[in-house]
């Protein structure tokens, strides 16, 4: 009987020491919750889009990966060492988030987040058990928005790709076309391929379609590997082929045949030949594995027990490194509680209407430009300006363009050399340097030169991204700037200013950059009433 009460009292104590580990996990969740709820929110807001509305599915697949994995680990009651790596890797993720959070740049509180499952998982399991658990992690990154910089560069880069196979197929079906930048001009219709590549919206779908199929396929590691980067190539391919067809059809049946055409060879179609080719290839690479195992053998498709497992959530442990990682969190949230507001920073400047008419012997000709509305979409600045400079005595003119943006903490500016191709406008040259010496500053001033060409027409440009009266020339630098002005003051404001002038028949190079020299050295001065710097 006495043994009988023992086992009985145990039981009780283990019940109640579990539910102790609950407990601490949900406090730790909760906290995680409060403190990365700017990056939850932002992951919200990216899933609407149509290039990342599969996000949603992401930490599902996620879960179910994790839970599959989880059957080839027994349970362990007892003490699990290595917890604390677990703790270091969640106090990075705290600190990621807080740089996020104090910059005011969502995006990075929402990577932080993925680091802080990982962590999580190396306290619950330990080192030696839960580094085995990367691949559910990995995966969660497919429903992360990419930073827009690498978006719209990633995006613009694949769009030349499968423009230029997609003219190369229409060349092997005797059809005539005539490709600038990213236009395909067919005679009787342009073929915009930005609007021509939605198919490519699914990417990221096929990638992550891709990486479970690798993470599930049994075969050798190098067949894993070649179904995962084979991925992105096959959907250029099959976006290149749609864009072949259209064009095939636009001149054998006429325009009218080509939007019913794009409408149902769009999105999930091209999602669904992508995802039959890997099958298809994984069939093949199998066939010519000496193992000559089928398809159904090689990829692991059981799911049954992912329940009890589920259920195993109730034998958490109250260790010390995860009640360490819990205060970390409400240590986290708390903090930021008390720092003062960091949201946006509104800063005095003079709107562009204001912006002078003249500059030396050049003055404004007509109103300024209107953008359409779409294009104004697309830029989605808080406020821009689009004028033409002409001077009696010169037969070119000046176009000058000037974008704010009051916070670029959800989005910023578009570099023209992602806009430019698809305005049908080639890059023939592009070099960054910096003038400060022309314009007699004493702080830098790095701008871009580039020719354009579109054709026999060719145009000078400058350009440069303008924050807190730094000019700056590369992209990816503006936007680590942007970070550091965020930290440091909570301002994520800045613009872009870009001039072109044409390069007229009679006249070199240098003719053009020394007309925009002469209306840079008067305009800059001018900048910092609708270009704040400090």
């Amino acid at each position: 009987m006495s043994i009988s009460n023992e086992a009985l009292s145990s039981r009780r104590q283990s019940r109640a020491f579990s539910g102790l580990g609950l407990f601490w996990l949900a406090v730790a969740v909760l906290g995680a919750g409060l403190f990365f709820r700017p990056g939850l929110d932002a992951l919200l807001v990216a899933w609407q889009k149509p290039e990342y509305s599969h996000g949603p599915l992401i930490p599902v697949l996620s879960g179910l990966l994790f839970l599959r994995q989880l059957k080839t680990v027994p349970e362990r009651p007892g003490e699990i060492p290595h917890r604390w790596p677990g703790v270091l890797v969640v106090l990075l993720a705290l600190m990621l988030g807080a740089v996020g959070r104090i910059s005011n740049i969502d995006d990075i509180v929402a990577y932080a987040l993925i680091v802080w499952v990982g962590g999580l998982l190396l306290i619950s399991f330990g080192w030696s058990t839960g580094k085995h658990f990367w691949p559910p992690v990995l995966h969660l990154v497919y429903m992360l928005p990419l930073p827009d910089t690498l978006y719209y560069k990633a995006t613009t880069w694949l769009q030349f790709i499968s423009s230029e196979l997609g003219v190369w197929f229409l060349g092997l079906l005797a059809v005539p076309v005539y490709l600038e930048g990213n236009i395909i001009d067919l005679g009787v219709y342009k073929l915009h391929v930005a609007e021509a590549c939605s198919g490519l919206r699914y990417l990221f779908p096929i990638l992550s379609f891709s990486y479970i199929f690798a993470v599930l396929y049994r075969g050798p590691v190098w067949h894993k590997a070649v179904l995962l980067l084979s991925a992105a190539p096959i959907t250029v391919l099959m976006n290149a082929v749609r864009i072949a067809i259209a064009g095939w059809m636009v001149d054998h049946f006429g325009v009218e045949w080509v939007e019913g055409f794009t409408h149902f060879f769009e999105g999930w179609v091209i999602f669904i030949i992508c995802v039959a080719i890997l099958f298809a290839l994984a069939r093949i690479m199998l066939f010519l594995h000496p193992a000559k195992m089928s398809l159904t053998e090689a990829l692991d498709l059981d799911t049954e027990g992912l329940v009890p497992q589920f259920l195993r959530l109730r034998l958490v442990q109250p260790s010390l490194a995860l009640i360490a990682a819990a205060g970390l969190m409400l240590a986290g949230v708390g903090a930021l509680q008390m720092l003062p507001d960091r949201g946006a920073v509104a800063v005095a400047r003079d709107s562009f209407v204001t912006f002078p008419r003249r500059f030396g012997d050049w003055q404004q000709d007509g109103p300024p430009t209107v953008l359409a509305p779409d294009i104004a979409r697309a830029l989605q600045a808080d406020d821009y300006h689009s004028i033409t400079l002409v001077n009696p005595d010169s037969p070119a003119y000046v176009g000058v363009f000037l974008a704010w943006y009051a916070d670029q903490s959800h989005g910023g500016v578009h570099p023209p050399e992602v806009c430019l191709p698809a305005g049908g406008w080639e890059i023939a040259w592009l070099e960054r340097t910096d003038v400060a010496s022309e314009l007699d500053s004493a702080q830098p001033f790095h701008l871009n030169k580039a020719i354009i060409q579109k054709g026999e027409v060719r145009m000078m440009v400058y350009y440069w991204f303008d924050q807190k009266g730094r000019k700056v020339a590369w992209d990816f630098a503006a936007k680590l700037w942007l970070i550091v002005d965020g930290l440091r003051t909570g301002r994520t404001d800045g613009a872009l200013v870009r001039l072109t002038t044409p390069i007229l028949p009679e006249e070199s190079d240098a003719d053009a950059a020394a007309r925009l020299d002469g209306i840079l050295k008067d305009m800059a001065p001018q900048l910092p009433r609708f270009i704040p710097e400090d």
